[in-house]
């Protein structure tokens, strides 16, 4: 008998091949096939095997559960707890754009510069993403890929991202080649963006590798925001300095 399951959590082939041996090992499973990109996993068994012995095979970081199978009315009360609200999973990255804006502003306070402070939120927002994504280098690749067409098309340049994002932030912190910095920012996030509204109009469930890999952001339209944010300030920067 062979079961489609969905397991979230998995972030990069690493996580894929994981989950497989895990579940390969269990006595009575002859095959398993996991799909990373769908969050999907095939299990096939000569016997039936209940869905809590496949998550107790599985490390805490993934959760299985049979796919288009109704959820228990009576389900646990951790299983429950498990399931935060969206608001809460996006709290990490509503507190760093709040951190942003505020450092950005005192370093333009008495008085107010809006070209200055919208240089500098640019500049500390990519030295802070770029340095989540440096906390896991091998595994944000593959999670960027799941939405970036250039990353997907081009595997190269999901290793090259971060070095990027790292070297942009300090090009608008320090002043210098700033109308190349904001054309390239331009450029960049406008494909990720295409990337993101794709994945929002086919509704699929993706990890945002925004903030890399360490926090487990889901995409959603707060990502195509935070895009369109920046998007809009380098179209505003790049009209003060050649309009």
């Amino acid at each position: 008998m062979t079961h489609t399951y969905t397991v979230t959590g998995m972030t990069c082939n690493g996580c894929k091949a994981s989950v497989e041996k895990a579940l390969q090992s269990l006595e009575h499973v002859t095959d398993v096939s996991v799909d990373l990109e769908n969050d999907e996993a095939i299990v096939t068994m000569s016997q039936h095997i209940s869905t809590d012995t496949l998550q107790d095979a599985l490390s805490s970081k993934y959760n299985i559960e049979e796919k288009n199978k109704e959820k228990n009315v009576f389900a646990s009360a951790s299983t429950i707890e498990e399931e935060k609200p969206l608001v809460k999973q996006l709290f990490p990255l509503f507190l760093i754009f709040g951190y942003l804006i505020v450092a950005a502003f005192l370093l333009n306070r008495n008085p107010f510069d809006l070209s200055g402070f919208m240089l500098d939120f640019m500049g500390l927002f990519y030295i802070v993403f770029s340095f989540f994504k440096f906390l896991d280098l091998k595994g944000f690749p593959e999670s960027f890929k799941m939405y970036d067409p250039l990353a997907k098309a081009i595997p190269v340049y999901g290793w090259i991202y971060p070095f990027l994002e790292l070297a942009l932030g300090l090009l608008f912190l320090m002043r210098i080649q700033i109308s190349l910095a904001l054309m390239i920012t331009l450029v960049i996030l406008g494909i990720t963006t295409v990337g993101v509204t794709k994945t929002l109009l086919d509704k699929k469930t993706v990890q945002c590798a925004c903030l890399g890999t360490a926090l487990k952001l889901p995409m959603t339209k707060a990502t195509f925001i935070e895009n369109s944010i920046m998007i809009v300030m380098a179209v505003i920067m790049l009209i003060k300095i050649y309009g």
